[in-house]
């Protein structure tokens, strides 16, 4: 009786067994049809796409003190920060120049670096065309900042130097820099950027060129009609020409080319999908904002004192205020633009090197130079374009060496070396060149 039960009880359980697995096929059925429905339609919305998938940052929500942690604590060379306080403190105290100076240098250091961080952040939310516009504007606040306080106590020839330095270390030394260890990391094969885009930039630098040229072509060949004035309104003429020149370069790069910064190899379109992830912000949109102005707010106080201890360092050292405002103020300056450009290159994503790097000389030539000539132009002082004959000569060279370096659309390391070494005899050249005295030093 008991041998009959036990195949009756087997034959139950592998019939219930084979009814719970009928229901749980149905039941993930469902869900896939589900799934599969809610897909469609927001493909038919157009919000999926099935051949170019889009990722959106995810906003982070952080208290007050994790985004203090972020910014401030997560990063080494913020244990430099508290040579800018302590720069302040050597100036009331001891009123030693030097040590202002140096302390003030320090001080930025970090400063112009937080700069380039809170900039990238803000560029996850704007896209990859505004992303590399806010990383040029951004990381020239720094050098800005310190012209607009030269010029404010009538320093002409520290501003005229310091902006030329800015551009002179953009070109040789940050994207040299970029090709070098971008060149070391994919040393196997030559990483390629926009040809096109290449060329526009340099037309446009090589338009910079021509308008401060022509005022120090004038001046030395002593051509004026009234002189000591044409000079000047040749400057000023040539500058609103050029801030018009940079707007429309605005609108080209934001709405007739809005992929300009943005790789055009599909390849490299699916590398930076995959990558994504790694690429979430750390700090929310606001928070970027509020960062933003407060190290700006910081960067300007302490660039007050770096110009004020410029005369009083360059004479206890013994150094040329040439060298001091062409080699070491836009190298602390230039912190961000080096440390994005050299990101971005040892990612392969070279067009973003780009524009940073040639984007912010850009910048600088077409918009922060006639800038300081208009504003100095409103505070009465005498700014003009006309950067001495040395300083002239070796802006245009440089940006003819950098225009056949980028004519070929691709880069390795040998030639990120040759841009150093170029930059290297630019800082020996203006640590023997002996400037002739000018009246706004």
């Amino acid at each position: 009786m008991s041998c009959c039960k036990v195949p009756v009880l087997i034959e139950a359980q592998v019939e219930m067994g084979s009814v719970n697995e009928l229901e749980h096929k149905s039941l993930f059925r469902q869900e896939d049809d589900a799934a599969q429905t809610k897909e469609a339609s927001l493909m038919e919305q157009g919000s999926l796409s099935t051949s170019f998938p889009q990722h959106t940052p995810k906003s982070p929500k952080n208290s007050v003190l994790n985004s203090i942690k972020i910014v401030i604590f997560c990063n080494k060379l913020n244990l430099l920060l508290p040579f800018g306080p302590l720069a302040i403190l050597v100036h009331y105290m001891i009123d030693s120049k030097r040590w202002v100076f140096l302390l003030t240098l320090v001080g930025i250091t970090p400063l112009a670096e937080r700069l380039g961080y809170a900039t990238e952040q803000l560029a996850c939310y704007t896209g990859p065309t505004v992303g590399g516009l806010l990383n040029a504007t951004f990381g020239n606040v720094t050098e800005l900042i310190i012209s607009i306080f030269a010029l404010k106590n009538g320093m002409i020839r520290v501003v005229q130097l310091t902006l030329l330095g800015s551009i002179l270390s953009n070109m040789l030394l940050v994207l040299g820099c970029a090709f070098f260890c971008g060149g070391l990391v994919f040393y196997q094969k030559d990483q390629v950027f926009d040809k096109g885009t290449a060329t526009v930039n340099s037309g446009l630098l090589l338009m910079a060129v021509m308008g401060i040229l022509f005022p120090a072509v004038l001046h030395y060949t002593h051509s004026e009609v009234h002189a000591g004035s044409s000079e000047l309104a040749l400057s000023r003429f040539s500058s609103c020409i050029m801030l018009i020149a940079y707007a429309a370069y605005l609108f080209f790069q934001l709405k007739s080319q809005s992929n300009s910064y943005s790789p055009l190899d599909e390849e490299t379109n699916q590398n930076e999908e995959t990558s994504a992830e790694d690429e979430d912000p750390e700090i929310s949109k606001w928070e970027a904002i509020i960062w933003l102005s407060i190290l700006t707010a910081w960067v300007s106080l302490l660039s007050g004192y770096l110009v004020d201890a410029i005369e009083g360092a360059s004479v206890s050292w013994n150094i040329p205020i040439s060298f001091i405002s062409v080699i070491l103020l836009p190298i602390v300056g230039n912190a961000a633009e080096h440390a994005g450009a050299i990101m971005f290159a040892m990612k392969d994503k070279l067009d973003l090197s780009l524009g940073v790097a040639i984007g912010s000389s850009i910048q600088i030539s077409m918009f922060a130079v006639p800038f300081c000539v208009v504003i100095g132009w409103m505070m009465g002082q005498q700014m003009d374009l006309n950067f001495q004959l040395f300083e002239t000569a070796m802006l245009f060279i440089t940006v003819i060496v950098v225009a056949f370096f980028l004519q070929e659309g691709t880069s390795n390391y040998f030639k990120g070396l040759m841009l150093i070494l170029c930059y290297l005899i630019v800082a020996a050249s203006f640590f023997v060149h002996e400037d002739p005295p000018q009246d706004g030093i």
